[in-house]
């Protein structure tokens, strides 16, 4: 379970506020307008931002005396973080062993991932030959083999057109449900939210709210749900 507890964290003068608990396992959509906070609540439970106050816990450890890389989370943005001097087959391998030294067992699943997202021919190229919506299903990939708990999306399928976003949110759904992974996905986009069909946490001028069922949400009459659905 994610349990973020009186949390407050900020810069300058913006200050994000939250109180929620996440059950192990859980699809959540995280939505509001532009500059609410979505990406500040993301960067405090990787550990990119220190909090001013509050605990975030996974499972009941305590997460604040790690760092990013030793906390049990993968994390997926919009700019894909490849390494340009890398292949895809290492680009994928390093979320393996930073090391790339990998037994024959690694190096099949992660030649099977590449292929699952359909890439399969493509492990000799470097990421400067790829097409962005490429070099998003390699990022994909890079986070399938890795055995981490909790995955977090920052606008990872932004600028994909619609049959490429639906697929990859069909993989990463399928994914998550069958190793049971818990996701926390940031999207502009209601239609990501309806598509995981589970819950939505709202940030609006940095309080977040929920979690709640995305039926609950749609059909709630709190003006500042309104507002933003455009009803």
């Amino acid at each position: 379970m994610l349990r973020v507890r009186d949390l407050k964290v900020g810069y300058d003068l913006f200050e994000l506020r939250a109180d929620f608990s996440i059950q192990t396992g859980s699809l959540v959509a995280i939505l509001g307008p532009s500059g609410s906070g979505k990406t500040t609540l993301i960067n405090a439970i990787a550990g990119f931002i220190q909090s001013r106050t509050g605990i975030i816990e996974w499972n009941q450890l305590a997460l604040a005396p790690f760092s990013p890389g030793e906390r049990p989370i993968n994390i997926l943005f919009q700019d894909h973080n490849l390494f340009p001097h890398l292949d895809v087959e290492k680009n994928v391998a390093i979320g393996i062993k930073p090391n790339l030294k990998l037994s024959i067992l690694e190096r099949k699943s992660v030649l099977e991932t590449i292929a699952k997202v359909g890439l399969g021919e493509l492990g000799n190229k470097q990421p400067s030959e790829l097409s962005g919506g490429q070099k998003t299903r390699i990022a994909l990939a890079r986070v399938m083999v890795r055995s981490k708990p909790l995955l977090l999306l920052d606008e990872a399928f932004l600028g994909l057109g619609p049959a490429l976003r639906l697929k990859m949110l069909d993989l990463m759904m399928e994914y998550v449900q069958k190793e049971r992974k818990t996701l926390l996905m940031v999207t502009h986009d209601i239609n990501d939210a309806i598509k995981l069909g589970q819950l939505v946490l709202f940030v609006d001028k940095g309080k977040v709210f929920g979690p709640m069922h995305i039926t609950e949400f749609l059909s709630s009459t709190d003006p500042r749900f309104r507002e933003y659905l455009g009803g």
